[in-house]
């Protein structure tokens, strides 16, 4: 992680005991997916001891609202992420983007119970989203994401001990992105990939020795996930559309 503007920012939000989650490209670098990001991304709960102490931290690092909507419980319990840009010394042009309802992924109390505490150089203990709904909430229609779900799940692999438990194992083979990680896999688990397969196309081609269909099964995986999450932003970005036309609205004369 960045040693710097990072760790101020994360440092404020502790000192000011926002109740936060790190997620995102920091929390990649974490697991171990190396992600050049200057941008802090957190899951937040919404409430009003909350947010009045998320607003204090933003002030603190002179944060300002950019893009729409407002931060507001209204706006994050809705889905929509609140953006701001960092204006301190030192802090400048760093973003911070606040979540608190994201597709696919549990809402906050449960990513809250399930969240991994770490200790970071320079901030102390740190809340961080679990890298199983870490994984999740990276599964958009955006292209950089399918890469990085990759890079998640190999780095998991490759810090896991001789004998992981069967819990990781299957989370593994139902969620490898490439026909290599699985064929490696399956070899190393033979029933659990059998397991698997019965629910997941891609890996039964690998079992075949087919690492074409294979390559076409997580394609099709890939392209049912960036459907569903253009169609849970659809609604959430009209409603964006219709706030910024009522901000825009002229005044009536007399008010």
């Amino acid at each position: 992680m960045s040693r710097n503007p990072i760790t101020r920012v994360l440092s404020t939000f502790r000192r000011r005991r926002v109740r936060a989650l790190l997620m995102g490209g920091q929390a990649c670098i974490l697991y171990g997916a190396a992600e050049f990001t200057r941008d802090v991304d957190l899951a937040v709960a919404v409430s009003p001891q909350n947010l009045s102490r998320l607003r204090a931290a933003l002030a603190d690092l002179e944060a300002e609202a950019v893009f729409f909507p407002p931060l507001s419980a209204s706006a994050l319990r809705r889905g929509h992420a609140c953006h701001f840009r960092c204006r301190a010394a030192g802090l400048e042009g760093l973003r911070i983007d606040l979540m608190s309802r994201m597709r696919g992924v549990p809402n906050f109390s449960r990513l809250w119970e399930r969240r991994v505490v770490l200790d970071l150089p320079g901030v102390g203990p740190m809340d961080v989203i679990s890298l199983r709904d870490l994984v999740r909430s990276k599964k958009t229609q955006r292209d950089k994401d399918w890469p990085m779900i990759a890079r998640l799940i190999e780095a998991d692999v490759a810090a896991a001990p001789p004998r992981p438990a069967l819990p990781r194992v299957l989370w593994w083979l139902r969620e490898a992105r490439t026909p290599g990680l699985l064929a490696e896999l399956a070899a190393r688990f033979p029933r659990p990939a059998r397991r698997v397969a019965r629910r997941r196309p891609a890996l039964a081609a690998v079992l075949r020795g087919n690492f074409a269909d294979a390559d076409r099964a997580l394609r099709a995986e890939q392209d049912r996930e960036r459907d569903r999450d253009r169609r849970y932003w659809a609604p959430l970005r009209r409603e964006l559309e219709r706030w910024r036309m009522a901000r825009d609205l002229p005044r009536p004369s007399g008010c």
